[in-house]
């Protein structure tokens, strides 16, 4: 299931602002592996290690919102909508940012 989060910027900020969050989000939480490879200047393969158990999915920059899916294993569904709300939480924060000129 995706994850939209519209952001009301142009597509060249929108992906500054998903490269910077996602920095802010691995440096926050290091200790879950976060990786992204940019795999065209618009969408992201991103990983995740919880608990001995990689999680695998996408972030895509669209020209009104940043989409997120997230393949979470059976065993760990449970705390899929706690990982989406941090991950939205970082984007908002550099939306607001980029907004107020800070980015």
């Amino acid at each position: 299931m995706k994850h939209v989060v519209p952001h009301g910027l142009g597509k060249d900020k929108a992906t500054e602002v998903a490269k910077a969050a996602f920095n802010s989000y691995r440096e926050r939480f290091a200790n879950y592996e976060p990786t992204a490879n940019w795999v065209r200047d618009d969408k992201a393969e991103i990983s995740f290690s919880v608990k001995g158990i990689s999680l695998n999915g996408s972030m895509q920059v669209n020209d009104k919102d940043i989409e997120m899916d997230l393949d979470v294993p059976f065993v760990l569904r449970p705390f899929k909508g706690k990982a989406m709300g941090v991950i939205e939480e970082e984007i908002k924060k550099w939306i607001a940012k980029a907004k107020a000129g800070e980015l």
